[in-house]
């Protein structure tokens, strides 16, 4: 670093006597550390230890009783004014403080009053990265205190994982030992001010007499404040405070929700955040509803040093339990009404993790009618809670499971005897390299499943007809479908069998690939499953009385071994073609060889009773879905398929194949108590055609087909298609249309042909403002509706306000459900409005269609609120009395 005195200083000095200009100058590629206590004073400042203050007053560098941080001035100019006492830097003056940053174009000291004055442009950056702005500061010499005049403060801070700028302005403010800045007049948004008119007032701000800013209390307090939405003001708040927006759990009040409802009336919940401790906190929310009371609810969740878990209680004395409908179609004979709920993840170890996910409720229609949301939910049409408790763990190449199950249904007509308890399901899956001479892999698979059932759930077959159910007592009236009260071999479905079904399964498989010189790859393999069974049907529940036939009483246990051998072949024709893409050509054959499956329909089918046929399990060694039914016979599988990967991402892949039945029993040909293999595409000798054709353009659009052809007659049996688009930023639109078509399945139960259309779709009309909406389309709904008219006069399906429907329900476009929506977004504000209907389903067979509006605003920063307004009248199938 080079210091030379100016030459007009020089010529000058012995008249002026006064001023001494320095020019500084330092090479480019050095750091500027100025101290001016050395350039002035010539005292070292490696060895100056009192304050910046001490330093620079006359006589020099008395120590303070601790150390002080080194003081790093950048500027064109220092000037030092004997006369005065001060010290400035002028043009671009930067100074370092500590983790303090003051920037401006002119930073005068005074040694007598040990405050700094800071003109023009001035910047201040603190030790949490708050930048504070403004025309004129007055601060002491660590730069902790002072007064600031047309004050600007900007602070980064990430809430949900994005990053959000707060802003604080006013005319003037006073900032104490860097811990409190009060802003007189002064306003607070979250908001980015507009690019072309930065003086236009933002989305939404705070005004306030008074903003007091406490960094050690974090908290921001409002006095006299004014809430404006686009300038215009919305609401005045007295006084309020709100956690600095770099606290993510604060105690205090939470958004209110509220509530209208024809059972529960009108009400307000007033939710309350406790936070105890670093790592637990309690909520507690009282919700008064002008028809019931008051609703507590009470929410502790506590973070350990591996894992967490919380637990929320709900619970309320009703004073119009005759809102709802009487046992046993609702809880109207129900004084108190509640839930508990639970969840927890602990980590054992790296490898290991237990915890649980559990709900237990006074009814089954409380938690629907109360608006309490829980993801053990599982969906809107047959509702049920599934509750788990699990212990998991996982090595390089091995995974164990052990998991228990309860099922509450939730639905109006679901008998809880019929739902099942399984405790437990253990799964264990392990994969190790084959010994010598043999290579490849092996793996070993176990599963272990307890299950108990008290009265066995059934399914008729064909489910055509619908009866009229009325109580001109309780004033409703709904349909509702026949269901098999005596088992009858042909005519109903054993969906879960009363009683205790244990079984130990284990299986253990060997393959290794070759790939010889002409590129073909062939890939031997063998496994050998065992299943041990041990069924003891509750043949004192008149259900089974009827099917003790299909068991054996003498015989508790009951056992399968499958042992099989198979061989797959591919050979990959592969051709570049340039501009046109590589090009691949891949036949595949596959031929497993094993013995026919034993106890087919004597045995229990709890978790194998979803069989999907199509390319995805063509090739699967064994394609049942679960452990309790296992594929035996001879079996063929022949499929092609064809690939084009261009260089410019299009890609292209194409399959089409068939499966044969070449010796043995024919597993899917035997259906077993719930029928499953029928109509599955697999029960003859020579299965259906199945086939799939995936296009995707580019990696933004992705179009996917996938088909089921009779074998015979080649008649479309099932069919999916979907298409993906994100189409910005040429088009700011996201969208995806699906299709499907599935053939009747009278012997599953399933009479008529299911067909439908799901679209969904987001346009940005601008960068902020987009509409999005979702339609889903039950296109044959109507055949349905057909039947039921055409069996019989008296046969009604009623729509949700409880009155008999005109011919137009058999129109063949029936809108199942909506979701049409509004909004803006932006860096500081979200507001949507949307428009929800849809079908809910029960046991019953009834269709209720909901219907809702939901507008949702969140002031980053600041708080959200949300509000629900149902127009639903009149409900029966969630227990609430019809209202006249």
């Amino acid at each position: 670093m080079t210091v030379l005195l100016s030459k007009a200083a020089a010529a000058t000095g012995a008249g002026m006597g006064r001023v001494v200009r320095t020019a500084v100058r330092w090479a480019a590629a050095s750091v500027l550390t100025v101290l001016p206590a050395l350039v002035l004073m010539a005292a070292p400042a490696a060895r100056a230890q009192g304050t910046l203050s001490d330093r620079l007053k006359p006589g020099g560098t008395k120590p303070s009783d601790k150390p002080a941080e080194r003081l790093l001035v950048e500027a064109a100019e220092l000037v030092y004014d004997n006369d005065r006492n001060t010290v400035s830097a002028v043009g671009n003056a930067e100074l370092h403080y500590g983790p303090r940053t003051l920037l401006a174009d002119k930073v005068l000291y005074d040694r007598n009053t040990g405050r700094v004055f800071a003109e023009g442009n001035v910047r201040l950056t603190d030790e949490t990265g708050a930048v504070v702005t403004g025309d004129r500061m007055e601060l002491t010499d660590d730069f902790r205190s002072g007064f600031i005049d047309s004050l600007r403060v900007q602070q980064t801070v990430e809430q949900r994982g994005r990053v959000a700028r707060v802003r604080f302005s006013a005319p003037r403010a006073e900032r104490i030992e860097g811990e409190t800045t009060t802003f007189e007049n002064g306003t607070y948004t979250a908001c980015e001010p507009c690019k072309t008119d930065p003086e236009r007032p933002p989305l939404w701000q705070v005004k306030s007499a008074r903003i007091i800013h406490n960094n050690s209390q974090r908290r921001i307090y409002y006095e006299d404040s004014t809430l404006e939405i686009a300038g215009v003001p919305v609401a005045y708040l007295p006084y309020f405070y709100t956690p600095d927006p770099t606290v993510r759990r604060e105690t205090g009040f939470l958004a209110p929700h509220f509530v209208s409802s024809n059972a529960l009336g009108y009400g307000i919940g007033t939710p309350f955040f406790w936070n105890i401790a670093p790592d637990y906190d309690l909520t507690v929310e009282p919700t008064f509803l002008s028809r019931q009371g008051v609703l507590g609810q009470a929410e502790w969740r506590q973070r350990l040093a591996n894992g967490f878990y919380n637990i929320r209680l709900s619970g309320i004395f009703q004073t119009t339990p005759s809102a709802f409908l009487p046992g046993p179609l609702g809880p109207g004979n129900r004084d108190f009404r509640g839930s508990v709920e639970s969840s927890g993840h602990f980590y054992l170890s790296e490898r290991w993790r237990a915890g649980w996910d559990v709900v237990g409720v006074t009814d089954k229609w409380f938690l629907d009618n109360y608006r309490i949301r829980n993801q053990t939910i599982s969906t809107d049409y047959f509702r049920e809670a599934i509750s788990t408790a699990f212990l998991i763990g996982q090595g390089d190449r091995s995974w164990f499971e052990a998991r228990a199950y309860y099922f509450k249904g939730l639905s109006t007509y679901d008998w809880q005897k019929q739902q099942p308890i399984v405790a437990p399901v253990v799964d264990y899956d392990k994969r190790i390299n084959g010994p010598a001479p043999l290579g490849g892999e092996v793996r070993f698979q176990m599963n272990f499943q307890n299950l108990t059932r008290e009265a066995t759930q059934y399914q008729e077959i064909p489910r055509t007809r619908s009866y009229l159910v009325s109580s001109s007592a309780n004033g409703f009236t709904f349909p509702l479908y026949p269901t098999c009260t005596v088992f009858e071999r042909g005519q109903c479905l054993v969906r879960g069998l009363a009683g205790l079904d244990t079984r130990l399964s284990a299986q253990v498989s060997w393959r290794r690939t070759f790939t010889d010189e002409f590129g073909q790859v062939w890939q031997p393999f063998a496994y050998l499953r065992t299943d041990v069974f041990y069924v003891d049907p509750n043949t004192r529940s008149y259900q089974n009385r009827e099917i003790t036939n299909l068991f054996s009483p003498d015989v508790d246990f009951t056992g399968r071994v499958m042992p099989a051998v198979g061989l797959e072949y591919r050979y990959p024709f592969v051709a570049d073609f340039g501009a046109l893409g590589v090009h691949t050509v891949s036949p595949v054959a596959q031929v497993i060889a094993r013995p026919s499956e034993t106890h087919i329909g004597r045995l229990p089918n709890e978790d194998a009773q979803s069989l999907v046929f199509d390319d995805t399990n063509l090739f699967q060694w064994d394609k049942f879905s679960g452990y309790d039914r296992v594929e035996g016979g001879v079996r063929a599988n022949l499929g092609a398929e064809y690939a084009i990967t261009t260089r410019t991402g299009f890609h292209v892949n194409a399959m089409v194949g068939e499966s044969f039945a070449l010796a043995g029993v024919n597993s899917f040909r035997r259906g077993d108590i719930a029928n499953v293999g029928r109509d599955s595409g697999l029960e003859t000798q020579r299965s259906d055609f199945v086939s799939r054709l995936q296009v995707s353009p580019n990696q933004n659009i992705s179009f996917i087909t996938r088909a089921r052809f009779d074998q015979k007659t080649f008649a479309l049996d099932r069919f999916e298609a979907g298409v993906f688009a994100k189409l910005s930023p040429f088009v700011p639109l996201d969208t995806s249309v699906i299709y499907a078509r599935y053939a009747a399945r009278p012997e599953l139960g399933q009479s008529f042909r299911r067909e439908g259309v799901q679209a969904s779709a987001t346009y940005s009309i601008t960068p902020n403002w987009f509409v999005s909406g979702s339609l889903l389309l039950d296109l044959s709904r109507y055949l349905e509706v057909r039947d039921l008219y055409s069996n019989g006069a008296e046969a009604y399906l009623l729509n949700p306000v409880g009155l008999p429907p005109d011919r137009g329900t058999r129109d063949k476009l029936y809108v199942a459900g909506t979701n049409l929506g509004f909004g803006y977004r932006d860096e500081c504000t979200t507001v949507s409005l949307n428009y929800i209907s849809s079908p809910r389903e029960t046991a019953s067979g009834l269709r209720e269609r909901n219907q809702t509006f939901l507008l949702r605003l969140e002031l980053r920063t600041l708080g959200e609120a949300n509000f629900r307004q149902n127009l639903s009248t009149t409900t029966t199938a969630d227990g609430i009395a019809t209202v006249r």
